[in-house]
């Protein structure tokens, strides 16, 4: 990995010096304060949950708020450009108990209660050569192999270094290597124990309509992931469409495995067609090997970039196989710009149940979750970009007690979200 990380590093160096004729970001750079931003995103989500038949069966809800301040400036101008990253995160309890606390927004103190307030600070420090950026400190990462999640009212946190060059047209090119990771709803470095985590990718645009791209991690001791995608889209008649999108990972367990036995195959395939505001999908999902998808913790709880990962379920347990059927309009069509709907709905079949002890309780176990989301962006004026979005989620499954996805229930959660910006 070492000779990996120095060899990448040293190709988009030169790659920086040898076209530094032609036009680049970093020759364009008017210097680290005329080239800054600086943001605020505010999210309140508002998240209830009833559960169906648990042994426990109780309603947890949440209410909270988040605010982050995101702040990035230029880079300095010369061959070799130095900037800083840096951000603020704060979460505002607005109303749960702790008989209802438990949906990931806050952390708890010694009594089971969420806390009121909470703060997290970090920044990161970073290097520009022509079109090729080295970053290292705190940040937010999108990788497929290492995800940080935003599902929740403040995003995770990686700690770690990040390469990422785009020097050829159409190419880019990743590598990185993370020591730790926080979760949505600590402020500590590093909640889930990660040691070593070394990603590298590539990405490519063989056409304007086809594209593909292939990423591996290595997590020391939990897992290794490799990922492959490929994406192509073909114009049909006026304002028609139709979009492919293949998804597969191959996962297996390293070390001493610590998040346990792992061999896991899964893929994905989608087909979407665009007719004006309407776009309708088919989707089909399929996991084989001995273990389900193994992703969270270490790798970021994003890192599932399947087509049926939705609001409840991923539908990646051992042997599953899921189709999904899904809708979308766009209300602008009609008047209305700024408003959508969306509906799916996505069964799962032939999951393999395991006790305790790994030993095959069910061969046929079943799953199925019916999505249902409306968002409202406003368009001009003091509120602008202020959005409104429900989504609702009804998900059951028949080994609900026994290993499967999730306990049967109802999910409900109305997002508003606001971004300023001030630079």
């Amino acid at each position: 990995m070492q000779v990996m990380k120095w060899s990448v590093i040293a190709l988009a160096v030169a790659a920086g010096t040898t076209q530094m004729a032609v036009a680049s970001s970093q020759s364009e750079s008017k210097g680290i304060v005329e080239d800054s931003s600086f943001n605020i995103f505010n999210r309140a989500l508002y998240h209830n949950r009833d559960f169906k038949n648990a042994p426990d069966s109780r309603t947890r809800e949440e209410f909270g708020l988040g605010i982050r301040l995101l702040l990035e400036s230029g880079f300095t101008q010369g061959t070799v450009g130095v900037g800083f990253d840096a951000h603020s995160l704060s979460s505002i309890k607005l109303d749960t108990g702790r008989g209802r606390v438990g949906l990931g927004q806050f952390d708890t103190n010694s009594e089971g209660r969420a806390e009121d307030t909470q703060t997290e600070v970090g920044g990161a420090v970073k290097f520009r050569v022509s079109d090729t950026v080295l970053k290292h400190g705190n940040m937010f990462v999108g990788s497929p192999v290492f995800s940080t999640d935003d599902s929740r009212i403040l995003p995770e946190v990686a700690t770690g270094t990040y390469l990422v060059s785009n020097e050829i047209e159409g190419l880019e090119l990743s590598a990185g290597r993370f020591t730790a990771i926080s979760s949505q709803r600590s402020t500590d470095r590093d909640t889930f124990g990660l040691t070593e985590g070394d990603i590298y990718g590539a990405s490519y645009a063989f056409t304007d309509n086809f594209s593909g791209a292939i990423h591996h991690g290595n997590f020391e001791d939990y897992h290794k992931k490799s990922y492959l995608n490929l994406n192509y889209n073909l114009a049909l008649a006026e304002e028609q469409s139709l979009n492919f999108d293949f998804n597969f990972y191959r996962t297996t367990d390293d070390g001493k495995k610590l998040a346990g036995e792992i061999d896991n195959k899964i893929w994905s395939l989608a087909a979407a067609y665009n007719v004006g505001a309407h776009t309708f999908t088919l989707a089909h999902q399929r996991s084989t090997g001995d273990t389900g998808y193994s992703y969270g913790n270490v790798d970021g709880n994003g890192t599932i970039w399947l087509s049926n990962s939705v609001q409840i379920s991923d539908f990646d347990r051992e042997d599953e196989n899921s189709w999904q059927a899904r809708y979308d309009i766009n209300m602008a069509s009609y008047g209305v710009p700024g408003l959508s709907f969306m509906t799916r709905y996505v069964t799962g079949t032939n999951i393999t149940i395991r006790d305790e002890f790994g030993v095959i309780a069910d061969e046929n176990a079943k799953e199925h979750e019916w999505n249902l989301e409306a968002k409202y962006v406003i368009q001009e004026g003091a509120a602008k970009d202020l959005s409104f979005r429900v989504r609702n989620a009804i998900y059951r499954a028949n080994g609900s007690h026994n290993g499967s996805y999730a306990d049967d229930m109802n999910d409900f959660r109305l997002i508003v979200e606001y971004p300023l910006s001030v630079l």
